[in-house]
């Protein structure tokens, strides 16, 4: 029993300790794995099962106010981070073919780790916006896209921050807030009421610009396969992979929000040009025989 206990103790001191870089592990939600995925089963535990049990019988929360000052506080925050992504980095000193981790102690890699941080910070505050769906009772928007992304993002975030906070992974991160300073403003302004009704056709772009994001970062990664510049090429595992199933869930809702209600349009439109009606009984026989007593009756 004892040489079980020093066997899961060296292991833990390995994994969690000696790999991690000593600059960032003993930061906040950092130094223990445990923390994190406590917050991360909690939220599943919400979302899943205590949530919906409390609000079935009560009327959904309002929130106008407090959405609206939570997304200009997610579009502040994802300001910050790309700004910083782009000016401690990608404007200025990254390769954009590979580019190694900076691990001294200079002002200038403190700054990139910090940004790391701060973007591991948010994912897990974005966790509010499935809790903010559940109160509200909008159920439809949980989705198993939407429950994915919120549940892998502040883990990958995590180890990015423990193990590597620079270099080449942190492309995606500086999209993603990118990406997300749009997202989060155009929900507050949804949140903000009919008046700024004009704004939400910026919702199908967004889907567009993160099927777009996750393309960029399939090609960014795939260059660690044919360059070796100390960045570790073994994050292609989880980089390629990740990016090519995100893509396809994020077109996979596009395709059923937007497209699927276009074709459906069309196809009622020639309905209606062929003397039918657009309605989704037709084809059962119920609505042939009314077209049939219709025709009889012209005639």
């Amino acid at each position: 029993m004892s040489l079980s206990n020093n066997t899961i103790a060296r292991t833990y001191n390995k994994l969690f300790v000696e790999l991690a870089d000593p600059r960032t592990n003993d930061w906040f939600l950092i130094t223990s794995p445990i923390p994190g995925l406590t917050i991360i089963y909690l939220y599943l535990q919400f979302v899943l099962k205590w949530g919906p049990r409390y609000m079935a019988d009560k009327q959904p929360f309002q929130l106008q106010k407090t959405m609206v000052v939570y997304n200009f506080l997610q579009v502040l925050v994802s300001c910050w981070v790309f700004h910083e992504g782009l000016d401690a980095g990608w404007l200025r000193t990254y390769s954009w073919k590979c580019q190694p981790v900076d691990f001294s102690n200079t002002p200038e890699a403190i700054r990139v780790a910090r940004g790391v941080y701060i973007y591991f910070l948010a994912k897990m505050t974005e966790l509010l916006d499935t809790v903010f769906f559940v109160i509200r009772k909008k159920e439809r928007q949980i989705t198993f896209l939407h429950m994915y992304h919120h549940t892998v993002m502040p883990m990958i975030s995590w180890g990015a921050t423990k193990y590597y906070p620079g270099g080449h992974g942190t492309l995606i991160g500086v999209m993603n807030s990118f990406v997300h300073i749009i997202m989060y403003t155009y929900y507050m302004f949804a949140a903000m009421g009919p008046k700024y009704q004009r704004f939400f056709a910026w919702k199908r772009h967004i889907t567009t610009l993160q099927m777009v994001q996750f393309c960029i970062a399939f090609l960014h990664s795939s260059q660690l396969l044919f360059y070796d510049c100390g960045y570790p090429r073994w994050s292609v595992v989880f980089t390629l992979p990740n990016s090519i199933f995100f893509y396809y869930l994020f077109y996979d809702f596009y395709y059923k929000s937007y497209k699927k209600p276009e074709e459906a349009k069309t196809n009622g439109q020639v309905n209606k040009e062929n003397g039918l009606k657009d309605h989704p009984k037709i084809g059962n026989g119920t609505n042939e025989i009314k077209y049939q007593s219709d025709e009889k009756k012209i005639k």
